[in-house]
């Protein structure tokens, strides 16, 4: 053997001897996605290959099923069973929105001392990383030889450290198809219509909605997003100057938008919260129904109508983007391949590689980089109008969502009687 090579299996036995040996527990937290399957069987499927997990362990419905003790065995799955459920949208092992308290979290490491788990693997947004960052400081100091890993996943695409998040470009897709056909009816029958999407605090998801768009006159012609102050005047004074150039106007509304001071518009309609402290924005109808209400008051537009899309853009079965489910598999598998070298706890993120080919790089992060805070959408993707994306925002995110079907439209060869 070359000393290079000897260099390099004294290094891996070095890394071998670092990776404790016992049980593993993997959850869901937060939204459900398209893809958000694919990062346990990834995860599940590297985890069987290692001597150094004795048993799978999945815990349902997030911390909840960990301190209820309700776990499935995941290592008597199939493949044929993995494969399955690895395609279906949804949360497969059931989700949770619960942060932790202290006492809750020395509960949990105390569960995983009885039972043995070394390796936890914790699959969610910002929220969920701060969870698991808060059981692994509390496993470090009751002493347990314990990995935790964060996967990231989510559709607000909001997580620091990632050049996008899992689940986001298949929501952004559902998106940029659904508004293609929105488009399409508003253009038939004219008025003005308004698309209330999700996004709390980042305009990812509703920026998406401009994906789709073939044509100078095509919608949405409007884009509101969290990180510009909203304006009520200034809306209806938008919407009001399209709808006189165009006859019709598609407009898409981040749930998130504020004001001039920061104040959620929505939470001003909406009184219920989360375990985290957010305001509930995604079970209402009330920001759109609102805009609409004062569009018809306030201008001479006739046909207004207003949809919430509320939850559709999690789970919708069958336009899943191939390079979301690609990279959630990905990640699952890479935070399970991370644990068993030896690294240190942390997240998975997944970098952009610099060129003119979409291409990605999964890398380590530490978890206090990505709980809790949220990113926005850079201004480099915003017009300056503050009611639109650029085309960089384009070139950002069609590698991501994939191509979209073909839009036809008629010449409209005029007849001469």
């Amino acid at each position: 053997m070359k000393p290079a090579g000897k260099k390099r299996a004294r290094a891996k036995s070095r890394v071998l001897k670092l990776a404790p040996v016992g049980n593993m527990v993997i959850a869901q937290s937060g939204g459900p996605t398209m893809v958000i399957n694919e990062s346990v069987v990834g995860a599940v499927l590297r985890a069987k290959r290692s001597k150094h997990i004795t048993r799978i362990l999945g815990a349902r419905h997030g911390i909840r099923g960990i301190l209820d003790r309700d776990f499935i065995d995941l290592g008597r799955e199939s493949e044929r069973t993995l494969e399955a459920v690895r395609k279906t949208p949804s949360s497969a092992l059931g989700s949770v929105r619960h942060k932790p308290t202290p006492e809750e979290c020395r509960e949990v490491a105390h569960i995983f001392q009885k039972f043995n788990v070394r390796y936890f693997f914790y699959i969610g947004g910002n929220d969920t990383a701060e969870a698991a960052h808060i059981v692994t400081e509390e496993c470090r100091r009751s002493h347990h030889d314990f990995v935790c890993f964060h996967i990231p996943k989510t559709v607000d695409n909001d997580l620091r450290q990632n050049d996008h998040t899992p689940g986001y470009a298949s929501a952004a897709r559902f998106i940029a198809q659904a508004f293609q056909g929105d488009n399409l009816d508003n253009r038939a029958l004219g008025g003005v219509k308004i698309d209330v999407l999700m996004g709390r605090h980042a305009g990812f998801l509703t920026a998406a909605s401009a994906l789709g768009r073939k044509h100078e006159d095509d919608g949405p012609h409007l884009i509101y997003l969290p990180e510009r102050p909203f304006s009520m005047t200034g809306f209806v004074s938008d919407v009001d100057g399209v709808y006189k150039k165009r006859g019709r106007c598609v407009v898409a509304v981040s749930e998130g938008i504020v004001d001039r001071m920061g104040d959620l518009i929505a939470a001003k309609y909406a009184t219920e919260r989360d375990a985290h402290g957010n305001v509930t924005l995604g079970g209402s109808g009330a920001l759109g129904d609102l805009l609409a209400r004062i569009v018809k008051e306030t201008t001479d537009v006739s046909r207004v109508r207003a949809d919430t899309f509320g939850y559709m853009q999690r789970s919708f079965h069958g336009v899943r983007s191939v390079v979301d489910e690609r990279e959630a598999f990905a990640v699952g598998a890479k935070a399970a391949e991370f644990a068993l070298r030896g690294e240190r706890s942390g997240s998975v993120a997944i970098k952009r590689v610099a060129g003119s080919r979409y291409r990605v790089e999964l890398k380590r992060v530490s978890l206090g980089s990505v709980a809790k805070h949220a990113r926005s959408m850079p201004s480099s993707f915003i017009a300056k109008s503050g009611t639109d994306i650029t085309s960089a925002f384009l070139n950002y995110a069609k590698p991501l969502v994939g191509a979209l079907p073909r839009v036809g439209r008629l010449r409209e060869i005029v007849v001469k009687g």
